[in-house]
């Protein structure tokens, strides 16, 4: 579970902003907190904010230090910068580091992780865990200075290794060291961002021995679109290798990395209906209609036939069974998009109420749709907002927490009337 979120001096944000999970002492909604001993933990947070105010750049900074904490060990070669992106709107921001903290759980054990980076190298990082209780250090680093206080011959050595631009915490994972192994599968293994409906098929195929979550896709493809009856999936990632004529003299290793490159190429390819085929995958969905008989009967309809929010739906649907499966972290950047507001009731719904989040999953998302702020499904301190600063151009993010309302005052309208910020500054014009 993540418990807060800080990152400073990284796209449109200059100075350090924090996003935290732990809830208020607001009595609405309680039974959908999540406890973490003494404390209460949101299941999910709303961002809001006008066009170009930053909210997305929360999820990208996110996203962006979660892969480079998963993959720094192998995409860090020697030349490579580090793929972070400062502030630029000044003198200083471009030259100092960028920087990303996580304090999370994982099993019943507490994790506090950071690192701060420029382009060219790795500036600071540590890692501390309470698998005691007490908080204690495994390693922290200053360029490339390292301390530690356990297992210290072994991670001498590992630390002899580690490159300007690379991570220990990531490095090590590779050498086998528990402690580190143990805290990453957090960001490994319980961290799911939304996709693109143009990766379904790649989605499938990773699924295709899942039936539950073959299933999942197939209830949020029906409650997407009220005239499914229900789906159908035909997934074989073998003919592909079947339909590629080989050289009979060509040596396996080489059959084996072209195939591979096809199916790479069949991922990334922009035209969908292609990647369905070259994937291997037909996904079809029945729809009811009646026959010259006048009986009812199911008629099949091709994927790529059906309407964007049908496949965003679908598309999205592996990502939240996931995270409500594992407890894990979802987030969204607009969620709304191609989307019903009552299909992202639907999914918010899912992460708030405890029968369908048993496990203690998190939702994190960005969103224009100020319905939710009718506190229906969302508590007030799960609310909050992106603004850029018109005269330096830097982003802020805050809570609504931060505020002094009252607990039934009109979140919405307030709002809408500029109160809290993070609105577009517009005249919209009368009319008569």
């Amino acid at each position: 579970m993540l418990i807060e979120f800080k990152f400073k001096n990284y796209r449109s944000f200059r100075d350090e902003v924090v996003l935290s999970m732990e809830a208020t002492g607001l009595s609405s909604f309680k039974n959908c907190l999540i406890g973490y001993n003494a404390m209460k933990l949101l299941p999910g947070v709303a961002i809001y904010g006008k066009n170009g105010g930053g909210k997305s750049n929360v999820i990208r900074a996110f996203w962006l230090a979660v892969q480079f904490i998963k993959n720094a060990q192998r995409t860090q070669h020697e030349n490579a910068n580090v793929p972070v992106v400062p502030f630029i709107l000044n003198d200083t921001s471009r030259n100092e580091p960028s920087e990303f903290e996580f304090i999370y759980t994982i099993g019943d054990i507490k994790y506090w992780y950071m690192f701060a980076a420029t382009r060219e190298k790795v500036i600071k990082e540590s890692l501390y865990h309470a698998p005691k209780g007490q908080k204690a250090l495994v390693f922290s680093r200053e360029g490339q200075k390292f301390s530690f206080t356990e297992d210290k011959a072994k991670r001498k050595l590992i630390s002899e290794t580690v490159a300007e631009n690379q991570l220990f915490f990531s490095l090590a994972c590779t050498m086998n060291d528990i402690a580190c192994t143990n805290a990453m599968k957090w960001f490994r293994e319980q961290i799911f961002f939304s996709r693109d409906y143009a990766d379904i098929p790649k989605q499938l195929l990773d699924y295709s021995n899942d039936t539950n979550m073959l299933k999942a896709i197939s209830d949020y493809a029906k409650a997407a679109d009220f005239g499914i009856e229900d789906m159908q999936f035909e997934i074989d990632s073998k003919d592909i290798d079947e339909e590629i004529e080989f050289p009979k003299d060509m040596p396996e290793g080489i059959k084996e990395a072209l195939t591979q490159f096809i199916h790479a190429l069949s991922e990334t390819s922009n035209n969908s209906e292609a990647k369905l085929k070259m994937g291997q995958v037909k996904a079809t969905a029945l729809h009811q209609g009646y026959n010259k008989e006048g009986s009812i009967e199911l008629y099949p309809l091709e994927l790529m036939d059906e309407s964007d929010g049908t496949r965003k739906l679908m598309s999205i649907a592996p990502a939240i069974e996931s995270a409500l499966r594992k407890g894990g972290v979802l987030l969204i950047d607009e969620i709304e998009r191609e989307l019903h507001p009552m299909l992202v009731d639907f999914i918010i719904a899912k992460f708030q109420s405890k029968s369908t989040n048993k496990n203690g999953a998190q939702i994190i998302f960005t969103t224009h749709n100020t319905e939710l702020m009718n506190l229906e499904l969302l508590r007030k301190d799960q609310f909050y907002f992106a603004d850029k600063n018109r005269e330096d151009g830097s982003s802020e993010l805050y809570s609504i927490s931060e505020f002094s309302t009252k607990t039934t005052e009109n979140i919405r309208k307030g709002y809408l009337l500029g109160k809290y910020g993070a609105t577009p500054d517009i005249e919209i014009e009368e009319v008569e």
